[in-house]
């Protein structure tokens, strides 16, 4: 028994110094995380004369954004003015007036170079070789979705092969019964409200939204429009506590803690999976029993998926998607197909508003090519100045204002080299807005610039990147250039509208671009045109 307690006693202190030596390696991995790397980082960044905010706390640039933000948000724009970034991206503005056009920023301990030079953000858009990630947000970007937007390598590239079907035009062309049955829908609720002559008021931001989320429910599932519908209120409540989320990264297991946000995100997350779940196998059986059309996206993505699985048969490279994986692009088609529309019709109203004579040529055009029937194809495609109306306000009130992408690896780019971990910013606003890339009418509405097409509107041509750029450019950019040429001239041939003095520019980005207080509109109902 002595020998045993000898031991025991012996055994004792190292017991202690194993567990010091794991508190001190964690203090070691701490200090690399929050202080060392990014003061390694920033170092060899300014050695080649970049510039920009200093690194001072975990929390990087989040308080100087918050206090630039809340700032910004008490001051709205004078009507008519279509110059955004300072109010939109206050601190990028701040930063790039005061440091250059390339200059510093921190997303916590991570450095962000603004990147707007549009032949650099194309070649990182491009990123040929696999050399700028897209950042991962892990976790929380499962909340939101899943899909191909967040892949990388190979199966970005097997998913891209399945979805690109359903996306091809001439099935887009079939998706427009959907698209012209949720305007009328809208149209004759607005007949309701407004009498022939007399204008009304109404917040065009919820009915855009609700209309996109209405066409998105429809196209994205069909006959299980109305299962659709509560995805997307579900998805649209998600989005906003993501956002809140993201704030708050820089606080070490932030998502693990048991807060009402994260509680709420795990639910929503939950019952949106189960909705589609059921809505997947439901299709998929209709689909083996040959009972089910493929006229939506849900069925042209399993039937592309099912058609893969044969041709792959054995081929683990070559099968399918999972249902999970199918989940996650149905999530998307939301996230994406929704969001993106709705602000572009809604800032297309109150564009046009502002500018009454852009408005009556667009409504012009409408009339001339359908007088009153029903929007077709052949015929927006012919919509010359609509397309322009829509191109310019993409780049004036660009829907998602910016995007990065991370270095994994040393990397060379526009004469400086970038070490690993390095966050690349690319400010698609600031660049759709740049003087010395667009001129000295930047920030004026003029939709004549896009006469001879996107390659000659701009002097370092392309510089248009509201979809994104390379063999990454969205791939519903069809989808949505169509819905909103649907919506447009359905509400071109039955309304002309104006600001309501309610109304008060104020472009923010929640997510996307969107009027922070609304986008209230006086409608005024035409008389119907007599057909042609």
């Amino acid at each position: 028994m002595a020998s045993g307690r000898l031991l025991g006693d012996a055994a004792f202190p190292w017991a202690q110094v194993v567990v010091w030596a794991v508190v001190a390696w964690c203090a070691v991995r701490a200090l690399e995380w929050a202080w060392w790397r990014p003061r390694r980082l920033g170092r060899a960044l300014r050695a080649q004369g970049l510039s920009g905010t200093a690194y001072r706390s975990l929390a990087g640039d989040a308080p100087l954004t918050e206090r630039l933000n809340r700032e910004a948000t008490t001051r709205p724009l004078p009507l008519g003015c279509h110059d955004v970034v300072p109010r939109a991206m206050p601190l990028f503005h701040q930063t790039m007036k005061e440091h250059g056009k390339t200059s510093i920023t921190w997303f916590g301990p991570v450095p962000r170079v603004t990147i707007t030079k549009p032949e650099l953000v194309r070649e990182v858009l491009s990123n040929k070789f696999g050399h700028f990630e897209k950042l991962k947000f892990g976790r929380l970007q499962r909340m939101l979705h899943n899909g191909l937007g967040s892949h990388e390598g190979e199966k970005w590239a097997k998913h891209r092969r399945i979805i690109n079907p359903a996306f091809h035009l001439e099935k887009l062309k079939r998706m427009l019964p959907a698209f012209a049955a949720c305007c009328t829908d809208l149209m004759e609720r607005w007949d309701g409200l407004v009498a022939e002559g007399q204008p009304r008021e109404v917040d065009v931001w919820p009915e855009m939204q609700n209309l996109t989320g209405d066409v998105i429910s429809r196209a994205a599932f069909g006959s299980s429009y109305l299962e659709g519908r509560r995805i997307f209120q579900l998805q649209g409540e998600q989005v906003q506590l993501v956002l809140h989320a993201i704030n708050k990264l820089h606080i070490p297991g932030y998502l693990y803690l048991p807060t009402r946000t994260n509680r709420r995100m795990k639910q929503i997350a939950s019952e949106i999976e189960g909705l589609l779940k059921g809505i997947i196998a439901k299709r998929e059986k209709a689909l083996r029993t040959g009972t089910a059309t493929s006229d939506d996206l849900l069925g042209l993505l399993l039937e592309s998926n099912m058609e893969h699985c044969r041709v792959g048969g054995d081929d683990s490279k070559a099968a399918g998607i999972t249902t999970d994986d199918v989940i996650g692009e149905c999530k998307l088609f939301y996230f994406a197909g929704m969001e993106t529309t709705s602000v572009l019709l809604t800032w297309t109203m109150v564009v046009l508003s502002m500018h009454p004579d852009w408005q009556r040529r667009a409504r012009e055009e409408v009339l001339h090519v359908f007088s009153d029937r029903t929007p077709d194809y052949d015929g927006l495609s012919r919509l010359r100045i609509v397309t322009m109306v829509l191109y310019e306000v993409l780049r004036l009130y660009t829907p998602l204002p910016a995007l990065q992408r991370q270095t994994y690896k040393p990397m060379e780019l526009g004469g400086v080299r970038y070490p690993a971990g390095v966050m690349l910013m690319l400010p698609l606003l600031c660049v759709h807005h740049d003087k010395d890339v667009w001129g000295a009418d930047a920030s004026e509405f003029r939709p004549q610039r896009f006469a001879d097409g996107i390659a000659k509107a701009s002097r370092d041509a392309p510089a248009f990147f509201p979809f994104g750029w390379g063999p990454r450019t969205c791939i519903g950019q069809n989808f949505a250039l169509l819905e909103a040429k649907m919506g447009i001239a359905m509400i071109l041939q039955r309304f002309e509208f104006e600001l309501s003095p309610a109304y008060t520019h104020a472009p923010f980005p929640h997510g996307m671009l969107q009027p922070e207080h609304g986008a209230q509109v006086m409608l005024r109902r035409l008389p119907l045109p007599s057909s042609t």
